[in-house]
């Protein structure tokens, strides 16, 4: 029966999130964008006109046409099919990052919080020597010392964002581990690894999904600019980062070479960030009020 109740209770949580998030506006707009960019990454081989890597010589550079309709790259290769196999690999890095560093950052973390004292402080200190580092310089560095590769770049990627989890978490367990359930739990004989991952992460959740759908406009921003200096995703591949990287050399009289990339990559970012924000504030309990 009790395993019954919060179960239900979990799932009217999710409902109210649901139906708040249909009263906004901007929610619902990030939304939509974000499940034409799903949609579009999951049936790219469905809906792609052209094979994204065909090479056609004789169709090179080609302005946007009825068939060709953001144009041509210096191969004659569609870039309206390259640009949706894109969404596929930029979509594919953002979560994989996320869940990467999500993971692995919510366990330091938490880790860090429950037993607080001088392991509290040796892992915040690192920590905080990660969060020194702009994320794309130490990305970078990390990417370049691994080689070129999007294997790679992910990597570097999930590293650096493991730090925003850890610190967010770390100060959700100083709280929670105050709650009184939590010394029922260490009463009753519960060990620490069982609390932290029973008691402490479970409370956690929340701030993890707001911060995982801010941070993932960041993963692909950055992992963006690894394949655009040439140390994420490697030609052929359709990496909107890279796209754009060739597509500069023509900017000037080729102008839709680049825009296009470019564009996407703004729409996917502003739907992660709106709705981010978004669920924010719907989960804000204080805002529920």
């Amino acid at each position: 029966m009790k395993s019954f109740l919060k179960n239900y209770s979990k799932w009217q949580e999710v409902l109210l999130t649901f139906r708040l998030l249909r009263k906004n506006p901007l929610a619902m707009a990030g939304i939509l964008i974000l499940t034409a960019m799903t949609l579009m990454a999951l049936f790219a081989d469905i809906f792609a006109p052209f094979d994204p890597i065909r090479i056609s010589l004789a169709e090179r550079l080609q302005p946007p046409n009825m068939t060709h309709w953001f144009g041509t790259d210096e191969m004659g290769r569609d870039i309206f099919s390259r640009v949706m196999f894109g969404a596929r690999i930029s979509l594919r890095i953002g979560f994989i990052v996320i869940l990467i560093s999500g993971g692995i950052g919510s366990i330091i973390g938490a880790f860090a919080g429950y037993h607080g004292g001088r392991i509290d402080n040796i892992i915040m200190r690192f920590m905080d020597v990660i969060l020194s580092f702009p994320s794309l310089v130490l990305a970078m560095a990390l990417a370049a010392a691994m080689g070129p590769s999007l294997n790679n770049a992910i990597m570097a990627v999930a590293f650096v964002m493991i730090p925003k989890f850890a610190r967010l978490v770390r100060g959700d367990a100083l709280i929670v581990k105050e709650m009184q359930f939590i010394s029922a739990a260490k009463v009753s004989g519960a060990k620490n690894g069982w609390i932290i991952f029973n008691h402490i992460l479970p409370n956690c959740l929340n701030s993890v999904i707001v911060l995982a759908t801010l941070t993932v406009g960041d993963t692909i921003l950055i992992a963006a600019s690894l394949s655009f200096i040439g140390l994420g995703a490697q030609p052929p591949i359709p990496e909107w980062g890279a796209m754009i990287s060739v597509g500069r050399k023509f900017l000037l009289d080729q102008w839709w070479y680049a825009t296009f990339p470019g564009l996407f990559i703004l729409v996917t970012v502003i739907g992660f960030n709106v709705l981010g924000d978004a669920l924010r504030d719907i989960m804000d309990p204080r805002i529920r009020r």
